[in-house]
Parts: C-alpha cells; structure tokens; sequence
C-alpha cells in the first residue's frame, strides 16, 4: 500500500513507505519486506479506523503493484515493456459522498504511444475486483 486517508471523527494519513531503519537487513530479506508495506500489514489498521457505527466520511487507499510483481504481470500479459520500464501499476480506491470509486494508473520511465499495458492493467485490476466482490 502505497498511501491512504481515512476520514472519520479525524483525519488520518498513512504514508505506507517502510522506513529501512527500522528492521534489519536480515528481517527484509526475510520478510521479503519491499518499498512500501504489505496490504496484509496494514489492513487491519485501516478496519480499525474505519469500523464503528458511522460510515467515513471518505477514504482513499492507494495500491502499486510489488516491483517483482511487475515483471511477472509483463511477461504473462505478453507486454512490450521491461521491469525496469514501469515506475509504478497503480489502484486507487476512492470513497466520498457515498460512492465508491476505483481508479487504475500506470507510470513508465519513458514516452510511448503504447496503450497496451493501461489497458491489460485495467483488464486485471478488474478481474481483482471482480474476484474480491465474490468472496
């Protein structure tokens, strides 16, 4: 998880970068622990801010793909990229207003007309979503 804001009673920014310093090398390796925290480490955060009686007012959550996601994505969508390519696939989950809004984004390191990987990234993110709303 790349970010999020929830809206309640308060405010409350989560910056979901991991801060290096606080484990060790060994705990990273071993936790396979990347740039940004696991949803799985944060998710129960985000319930407990958001559970209660009330509705948020708003919420936004921002998800980018891992980075060695990223490759295996390419490869198994037959894209013209590299992993060293992309910056970022994106998916950003918007409440407000009682609509809930989901937003796919992608950021490459270089200038192309190729509009392949926004749209096998959006095909995907709506898969995922598809399949969450089944459970």
């Amino acid at each position: 998880m790349k970010e999020a804001r929830f809206v309640t009673f308060a405010a409350f920014d989560i910056d979901g970068k991991v801060r290096e310093d606080y484990y060790t090398r060994e705990e990273r390796e071993e936790g396979k622990i990347g740039e940004y925290s696991a949803w799985s480490a944060l998710k129960p955060v985000c319930y407990f801010l958001i559970k209660g009686k009330r509705l948020p007012g708003s919420f936004k959550i921002v998800f980018k793909l891992a980075p060695e996601a990223v490759g295996n994505f390419l490869k198994n969508n037959g894209l013209p990229f590299t992993p060293d390519q992309v910056e970022g696939l994106y998916l950003n989950i918007r409440y407000e207003e009682q609509r809930l809004v989901c937003v796919t984004g992608t950021s490459v390191r270089m200038f192309t007309l190729d509009k392949t990987l926004e749209q096998q990234w959006d095909a995907a993110a709506e898969t995922f979503i598809g399949a969450q709303r089944s459970l």
